[in-house]
């Protein structure tokens, strides 16, 4: 019927007024796949305290909390602002100096496979704990976090959720406080957009009620579906594949200093006892784990980093791993003009330019937009 209904574009129903339909079939089967939204998930088999409201209510509290830390400043908010898309607006983040990477926002995170910019944990709630003990943000060590915890209002709480924290292992605590803020992040999911609204009604069939999605909108999803190829890397219904890919940007922090990316995030996951495969996994069938078990690093790995999702993504400027692009009109100028020279030459042959005109452009940043409520 679909297929039916497109001539020249328009599509004219009795009794309605038309309503310009721009995508093929094919394409709009394309954009079926990036739906529904938001996701039914599961909770997270490996985190006891998933999905559990007293879990994710101690989760929230912890997250605002700076006893987290060890001269008690500092706050996984402090960073991950809940009034700035729990980012921090900043091209690199301040005071997390060990690679000098733009703070990501934190919604849509269960989605995941693998967390950070270079996939250093393969579950939430260890991911969570890395800016607790890392000396550039927290420094907190678990025998400081358990004595802090004992010791502030967060105890009883704590207690309510994982039991009386005197019997338990500091490391104990440490996880477990990563399990609680897990629970929180897992409720951090975007709202629906105009994208979903119209992808929706395609589904439905109403093509009256999806054509009132904005011609120029339109236009910048056929081609992020066609000649930008950005739904090859940009998938599914977060509009990511979740797994990294080489951008074709300078992988030097300074002249000496160079971040490795994903080559050097899988050292981190192999070497780290929080993985899905290890004791403190809730999971008893560890039916996550063969990812890790798997994993292997490769060279073609330097320099790679993980696939943001874009849902939010037009507030959360400045992008890229390193911050460098301004704005998303500078992240669509970025692969309109890649350089092929920049990428490995014993890697993924995805990228190479586009050719888009400046009109084309600003469909293609207009559509990105109304992935965020911005349009």
């Amino acid at each position: 019927m679909i297929r039916a209904l497109f001539l020249t574009g328009l599509l004219v129903l009795p009794g309605m007024a038309v309503a310009q339909i721009l995508l093929t079939p094919e394409e709009i089967q394309q954009t079926l796949s990036h739906g529904p939204w938001p996701p039914q998930l599961p909770p997270d088999a490996s985190n006891r305290a998933s999905g559990r409201p007293d879990a994710v209510a101690l989760g929230r509290a912890m997250f605002s909390a700076p006893v987290l830390s060890a001269n008690g400043q500092m706050a996984c908010a402090s960073c991950h602002d809940p009034g700035q898309h729990f980012t921090d607006g900043l091209p690199r983040a301040e005071g997390a100096t060990r690679l000098d990477r733009n703070t990501p926002s934190l919604f849509n995170l269960p989605l995941h496979r693998w967390f950070g910019w270079a996939g250093d944990s393969d579950n939430l709630w260890a991911q969570s704990l890395l800016p607790i003990l890392n000396a550039d943000e927290m420094a907190q060590t678990p025998e400081g976090l358990k004595s802090t915890l004992q010791a502030s209002p967060l105890a009883e709480p704590f207690e309510t959720v994982f039991g009386p924290l005197n019997r338990q292992t500091p490391t104990a605590v440490l996880v477990n406080t990563g399990k609680a803020l897990a629970a929180y992040q897992e409720t951090l999911i975007t709202g629906r957009t105009a994208f979903d609204r119209f992808r929706d009604a395609l589904q439905a069939g109403d093509l009256a009620r999806a054509g009132r999605y904005p011609a120029a909108a339109q236009r910048g999803l056929k081609t992020f579906l066609g000649r930008g190829r950005c739904n090859v890397c940009h998938s599914g219904p977060a509009f990511t594949n979740g797994e990294f890919h080489d951008a074709g940007l300078s992988y030097f922090i300074t002249e000496t200093r160079v971040d490795s990316g994903r080559h050097g995030g899988l050292a981190a996951l192999l070497r780290s006892p929080f993985t899905l495969d290890s004791a403190h996994s809730d999971d008893p069938r560890r039916s996550g784990a063969w990812a890790v078990r798997r994993v292997r690093r490769t060279h073609a790995d330097f320099g790679t980093f993980r696939v943001p999702g874009l849902r939010g993504a037009a507030h959360t400027a400045p992008y890229m791993h390193n911050g460098s692009l301004p704005d998303l009109a500078a992240v669509v100028r970025h692969y309109n003009g890649i350089d092929p020279e920049r990428l490995h030459t014993d890697g993924e042959a995805i990228l190479a330019p586009i050719g888009l005109s400046e009109e084309d452009i600003a469909d293609l940043v207009f559509f990105l937009e109304t992935l965020s409520n911005a349009r």
